[in-house]
């Protein structure tokens, strides 16, 4: 039953509910653009976060790399070699014994300067002396033992000719004589090798030197056997002229030859340059070490050089531009040394190089590179042909080491 206080609720006409529906679709379409914009926003977002990832995984993936220009190993294209050698007697030899005896006295120490056949020292030799005086003996009973046989072939000939003897017995008085000749002959030259022996009694200098080391007291006994250990009695050497012993590398083997003139330097010797030449080289190389033997004659009139010094010999090796790198640039791979160059694009070539001298903080490339190059310094060992890179000029070059 209706109330009777309610009053009617008229219903709403038709353009009312039409301007409703309007209204609801036109809220829907908003509430659309605004979801499509706000979708359209985050996928510019993530874009825009995608982009940069992949700007900074790209930067961090580029190799960046310093570079520098060879220099110079020499100047105005002249180069020079500078090695270590030692000072050695053009003449060094060990005086042995070569009688078996005492040491009588010896006559010079380590120092002394002697001229050849000079006395150095006297031995004893008791023994020596014994076999001499027995020696001897044998001789004057072999060679009066040859002339008894002598005498005796002479009658058995005489025998032989009236017929009172055979051949047969002549012929052994002639294989005896012939037995004792042969007998005389071997006592005579034993006598005269124990002779010879005992004239190394006397112990002399074999050439003009110094005398370097002495290894004799009076009443050593010292032995003339060449089975016996080392037992030098002195050693001597000629210091004038002296001899520099230098090992060239391989690379510039070929450069030297007999007859260069070379410069001879030592430390303690405030700089000053001896000249010097080239005597001889071995003409092979050492297979342990892939160096030549080089020997330079010095002069040393005043005395001043010392054998067994150590010394500096200065070779010119003529013109010829090698260039020197940082030693930092070196890759040392399986096919061998390579240096990292970079071009004009960015591209990475690993140049084959032949070394030279180390110099300390350069090393010096005898083949391989040119001096307009852009060497990478400290390379990475995972640098490779045809890498591309980010490449900037080292802020200055370091100058060559070791320079001549």
């Amino acid at each position: 039953m209706a109330d009777p206080h309610c009053s009617s609720i008229p219903e709403p006409s038709k353009m009312e509910r039409q301007h409703a529906t309007r209204l609801g679709l036109m809220s829907v379409a908003a509430l659309g653009c605004i979801l499509a914009l706000g979708s359209v926003r985050i996928l510019l977002v993530r874009h825009a976060n995608a982009e940069s990832l992949r700007a900074v995984t790209e930067s961090q993936q580029k190799t960046f790399v310093t570079y520098t220009l060879p220099a110079p190993s020499g100047s105005d294209g002249s180069r020079a070699i500078q090695l270590p050698g030692t000072l050695a007697g053009n003449r060094e030899t060990l005086i042995y014994a070569r009688a078996t005896g005492y040491v009588k006295n010896w006559a010079h120490d380590i120092g002394s300067r002697v001229k050849e056949g000079e006395l150095l020292a006297e031995i004893q030799t008791p023994e020596l002396d014994r076999q001499m005086e027995q020696a001897r003996a044998n001789v004057r009973q072999s060679t009066v033992t040859l002339q008894l046989a002598k005498q005796t072939l002479q009658r058995w000939e005489q025998l032989r000719k009236d017929d009172l003897v055979t051949e047969q017995d002549l012929m052994e008085r002639r294989a005896s004589v012939d037995q004792l000749t042969a007998a005389q002959s071997a006592t005579q030259a034993e006598a005269s090798r124990l002779e010879s022996l005992r004239s190394f009694q006397r112990v002399d200098a074999p050439f003009t030197g110094v005398i370097t080391s002495r290894n004799v007291e009076i009443g050593k006994l010292v032995s003339g056997s060449p089975s016996s250990p080392d037992q030098s009695l002195f050693s001597i050497a000629m210091t004038d002229p002296l001899k520099l012993v230098v090992y060239v590398p391989q690379t510039y083997s070929a450069q030297v030859k007999p007859g260069m003139t070379v410069e001879v330097t030592q430390s303690e010797s405030a700089g000053e340059r001896m000249k010097a030449q080239v005597a001889r080289t071995a003409n092979a190389l050492d297979p342990s070490t892939r160096t030549l033997r080089v020997e330079v004659t010095v002069n040393n009139r005043e005395g001043k050089l010392l054998p067994g010094a150590y010394a500096q010999a200065i070779f010119p090796i003529g013109a010829g531009q090698i260039l020197s790198v940082p030693a930092n640039c070196l890759l040392f791979r399986a096919e061998g040394p390579r240096i990292a160059v970079v071009d004009e694009k960015g591209h990475i070539r690993l140049a084959p190089i032949t070394l030279g001298r180390d110099l300390g903080k350069s090393i010096e490339i005898v083949a391989g590179i040119k001096p307009t190059d852009h060497i990478v310094l400290n390379p990475p060992d995972s640098l490779a042909d045809g890498d591309h890179v980010e490449a900037t000029a080292a802020a200055k070059p370091p100058p060559p080491q070791g320079a001549k």
